[in-house]
């Protein structure tokens, strides 16, 4: 029997379409705010949360707009690995629709838009 569940993530791909949708979602992105100068995905559903701020702050420092547990959120990172961290960490308080960003920005700008940079 194993224990293992893996964390959900989606693929860079899927969340190219649902960028190019009306669909009603977050882009969280937790990297830190000098990272976020090197590559952006530029549209307004980007939320930046950097994993330090959840760390010191916990649960406070989430903007009022996902203090819904229900709200879709995507969680992305520099390749994914501080985004999973985050995905657990929400999931375990109780957040039901979050998901990682499989392989992070850097995954995104190689397969999706090497135009919001690398780094």
């Amino acid at each position: 029997m194993s224990f293992f569940n893996p964390l959900p993530d989606l693929s860079v791909n899927a969340i190219a379409l649902k960028l190019q949708s009306e669909d009603d979602f977050v882009l969280m992105d937790v990297r830190e705010y000098i990272e976020q100068n090197y590559a952006q995905i530029h549209d307004s559903r980007v939320l930046s949360v950097p994993m330090s701020q959840l760390a010191d702050k916990g649960l406070q420092a989430l903007p009022e707009t996902l203090n819904n547990r229900n709200q879709h959120i995507i969680v992305f990172c520099h390749h994914g690995v501080r985004s999973a961290q985050v995905v657990s960490w929400l999931k375990g308080n109780g957040w039901q629709n979050v998901f990682n960003m499989s392989g992070g920005i850097d995954a995104y700008a190689s397969a999706i838009d090497p135009e919001i940079g690398f780094y």
